[in-house]
């Protein structure tokens, strides 16, 4: 049974005796800061940075550098509104959370709510049921520790969650190999496509890549534009064959919305007519639509997946839920790559 001991971050800071002060600027920043409000919890103050501090200001608040908040407060709590997987900064954290308390609020990047107790006790049925369908005991601690961090916003529970090195996903649970037909669904700039081939020397058997941000995909072009064997689509990956709209931010963040431009989508199992071996799926909050598309190949050919469970608060449950209705003989892993807060929290899926 899945053992979850913390309660909401929210609550932990409306409860704290010390000044709250906001690490960070920008959309995320907005959106932290609004719910914080919601609990009635004051932000004192706003900081960046070294290098982004210029004397402005944000929401109001002169933006100061974290040695101005050190000299006017003597202890405080930090919360972190940006997401980051530098090594440099992720660092830069770490040192700071063991001066000061650092609290990353998991903000998802897709849908609505936050991720609370209460949202994990609702649906405590179905994240037990995945915990105990996982496919070994390093899968099931990180999984409970996921939660838990986002339930706390406590960044240590990340700490010693973190796979360190890819490669290890890709040797010991992947074991990609350089006959791989792959279908990369996000590619984004061909990131994880130099991935994959990087650790199988450039060998692979074919790479379809879906990328539906036209900057994005512009990218993927040039940046594969040497590559053999690779088929390119500016699209995303649905459940079927549609056009629907999409917010461009020409980034990692860029996804589906209410408003924006119209894209085609396509299910993969419509698109694709050959023998996957291995379907990655990172496409910010589409991934059960997406999953559904590629219903027909999950049940066929039992391709090895990779796919992201952190863009909507659900993921964690309905994502592996749906791949065990279409094919219950997967073994599912579950890990953590470094971030802060919990993006790169993928579950890893082979026979």
């Amino acid at each position: 049974m899945l053992t979850i001991k913390e309660k909401d971050v929210w609550l932990q800071l409306a409860e704290s005796p010390k000044p709250v002060v906001v690490y960070g600027m920008g959309n995320g920043a907005e959106k932290i800061i609004s719910v914080l409000k919601e609990y009635g919890i004051t932000v004192s103050d706003i900081f960046a940075s070294d290098e982004f501090v210029r004397g402005h200001s944000f929401l109001g608040y002169k933006v100061l550098k974290y040695s101005d908040i050190c000299e006017k407060y003597e202890d405080f709590n930090i919360v972190l509104a940006f997401a980051t997987h530098l090594p440099d900064m992720l660092e830069k954290i770490r040192k700071i959370n063991s001066e000061h308390t650092v609290y990353a609020p998991d903000v998802p990047v897709a849908g609505n709510g936050i991720f609370t107790r209460e949202f994990f006790e609702k649906n405590r049925e179905k994240f037990e049921f995945v915990y105990g369908k996982l496919a070994d005991a390093k899968s099931r601690c990180v999984f409970e520790n996921i939660i838990n961090f986002k339930i706390s916003g406590k960044v240590e529970y990340l700490y010693v969650s973190t796979e360190a090195d890819k490669a290890v996903i890709y040797r010991d649970i992947l074991k990609l190999t350089d006959r791989e037909t792959i279908v990369d669904m996000g590619a984004y700039d061909g990131d994880t496509i130099r991935e994959f081939t990087a650790y199988t020397n450039g060998k692979y058997e074919h790479i379809y890549a879906l990328e539906p941000d036209e900057k994005n995909f512009k990218k993927l072009v040039r940046n594969t534009q040497n590559m053999q064997g690779i088929s390119l689509y500016n699209m995303g990956a649905w459940n079927k064959q549609d056009i629907l709209t999409f917010s461009k931010k020409a980034g990692r963040n860029s996804k589906l919305s209410a408003s924006g431009t119209p894209i085609r989508v396509t299910d993969i199992d419509s698109l694709i007519d050959d023998r996957i071996t291995l379907l990655k799926m990172d496409i910010e909050g589409a991934e059960l639509h997406a999953i559904e598309g590629c219903r027909n190949i999950i049940e066929k050919y039992t391709p090895k997946l990779y796919i992201c469970a952190y863009h909507r608060n659900e993921d964690m449950f309905s994502l592996p839920i749906k791949i065990l209705e279409y094919n219950p003989n997967y073994k599912i892993y579950f890990r953590h790559s470094p971030y802060i807060p919990a993006w790169e929290s993928n579950f890893y899926c082979t026979l």
